[in-house]
């Protein structure tokens, strides 16, 4: 049960809306039904969370935010979709995020530790995995799955339907129209291939030989003329047997449907 003293009294909060007892909701904020906020999330002032909307804890969304809202998409008409935030999101000013369609499974997915800078927008039926940088100005359309310890840079478009995969950086300003597997760093309009995210990795404390292995990845994918099974199975001969992370990457590029970002 919500504390009163929590909550601003011009707030407004569904009676159907569930919210932990130490959560904070600011002034002019509205909560619609079947929300459920859990402990330790802050809601600043002048949010709205329209509905069917599952958040988890220690979230901060900040001011003008739109949060569970319906759909953009044409085909929508009404039916039960739901939107659900993991632990730890930092979601900033103007970000929009929307419910699921029936089309998909009906559901929009945000994992935990992501940071959301002003203006992002994740559209219906996206899935977001953890510890992701979505920089100001991101435009996520519909069907879209990110990875974890992704970053966006700001300004960049997403096309629906697209794979952005774990460990992979998008430069400012980039369309990203096909799926950029994982550890690839990728910018520019339509987007292309420019390496991998080794500072990423270094920063991390991956080890010297692991990188040296995902650089040959590279290589092997980009350099070599080869065609994507064949440097599948090049990377499965010749480095995934010493360097057991560039499996990500081959199970990365056999989930691909819309064809990788060259």
């Amino acid at each position: 049960m919500a504390n009163a003293e929590l909550i601003h009294p011009t707030a407004i909060i569904h009676e159907k809306a569930q919210l932990a007892d130490d959560v904070k909701v600011g002034a002019y904020s509205i909560i619609g039904p079947n929300v459920s906020i859990d402990q330790g999330t802050e809601i600043f002032s002048h949010v709205v969370i329209a509905e069917n909307t599952r958040i988890g804890k220690h979230n901060q969304i900040f001011q003008f935010a739109s949060v569970g809202e319906r759909c953009q998409d044409l085909k929508y008409n009404g039916e039960e979709t739901w939107l659900e935030i993991g632990d730890h999101n930092v979601i900033r000013e103007h970000c929009t995020l929307h419910r699921g369609t029936a089309q998909d499974e009906s559901i929009t997915r945000v994992g935990s530790h992501n940071l959301m800078m002003v203006n992002t927008h994740v559209a219906h039926d996206c899935v977001i995995g953890n510890h992701n940088v979505i920089a100001n100005n991101v435009g996520i359309a519909g069907h879209v799955h990110v990875g974890d310890y992704v970053v966006l840079g700001g300004n960049s478009g997403v096309h629906q339907f697209c794979r952005i995969d774990s460990y992979s950086l998008v430069g400012g300003a980039s369309l990203i129209l096909k799926d950029v597997p994982a550890y690839v760093m990728v910018s520019g309009n339509p987007a292309s291939a420019h390496g991998m995210n080794y500072e990423g990795m270094r920063r991390k404390g991956w080890s010297k030989e692991t990188i040296n292995g995902l650089k040959h990845c590279f290589k092997l994918l980009y350099k070599s003329n080869l065609t994507v099974k064949e440097a599948i199975a090049s990377i499965e001969s010749e480095i995934l047997p010493t360097v057991p992370e560039a499996q990500l990457l081959v199970d990365s590029l056999q989930a691909s449907k819309r064809g990788i970002v060259r």
